[in-house]
């Protein structure tokens, strides 16, 4: 199996995807460490798992998040491959949204995973080897009504991802984006509105969505295959992403750039 004997480290590991991803990486044989805020529900899915190390922290309080890169690292000498999950969806139109609910959720969605994935880069660099997975969503690939700042966080992911793709790619680090529609969980439920507040309802499209532990394995064999992007879903939603998918190619072209020198070039100073 794919990922038997590999590091793991899944963040909102405590439900949805995240839970799913984790008891299919179990199946597999693979070491996990789980991360969330909430440490019963870890333990519960730790349980289903067999065994797991479970690091709770809140994903927007990057000190503990670099505490807990230590203490993940140190846990078996290395994390083979961070899944960055843990995030939260809006329901509110942009015209009666506060501010604050943006700068949440661009903490939680995108600078949380970003903060975590720094904290574990240079120790997968010295190691030229490890994966980078980013939960994004279709939502990160065309603006969807309702979701302003929900969009602009994930369409944020693709970016820091594919800068990064093209950086390391000859370190022996792979950088995946997964692209999810509709998947069913709690995420609707879960998604924050115009003031802040739980939504507390779920979607009709939502609870029509792939099972999570379908898509959880869909998602895996699309990793170990080493795609990129990873879109996930049906029918519309899937049409969607793939009209909106970043063409191989271009990947390949930009790590050729970094591959050629770009780096070294800036730092010498030549011009853009």
């Amino acid at each position: 199996m794919a990922f038997a004997g590999q590091v793991t480290w899944i963040t909102g590991a405590s439900s949805g995807i995240g839970a799913a991803l984790s008891r299919a990486l179990a199946a597999q044989g693979a070491h996990l460490i789980l991360s969330g805020r909430n440490e019963a529900a870890l333990g519960e899915v730790a349980e289903q798992c067999g065994s797991a190390l479970v690091l709770p922290f809140e994903a927007t309080d990057y000190a503990a998040a670099a505490r807990a890169a230590d203490q993940a690292w140190g846990w078996k000498g290395r994390v083979d491959m961070l899944v960055n999950n843990a995030g939260i969806s809006q329901r509110s139109l942009a015209v009666d949204t506060a501010f604050p609910v943006y700068e949440r959720i661009v903490a939680v969605d995108l600078l949380a995973p970003i903060a975590l994935t720094q904290a574990l880069l240079p120790r997968m660099a010295e190691r030229k080897s490890g994966r980078i997975v980013m939960v994004s969503s279709i939502a990160g690939k065309v603006g969807s009504p309702l979701r302003t700042g929900y969009s602009a966080a994930k369409f944020g992911l693709f970016g820091y991802s594919d800068a990064l793709r093209a950086e390391v790619a000859g370190l022996g680090i792979k950088v995946h984006v997964i692209a999810p529609g509709s998947i069913r969980t709690d995420v609707s439920r879960n998604a924050i509105t115009a003031d802040g507040s739980r939504r507390g309802v779920s979607d009709a499209v939502i609870e029509r969505g792939l099972d999570p532990d379908v898509a959880a394995g869909m998602m895996l064999d699309a990793i170990a295959a080493d795609e990129r992007e990873i879109i996930m879903g049906e029918g519309m939603e899937k049409e969607i992403g793939e009209l909106r998918r970043t063409p191989d190619a271009l990947h390949d072209r930009m790590a050729a750039v970094v591959a050629a020198g770009y780096a070294q070039k800036m730092d010498e100073g030549a011009p853009e």
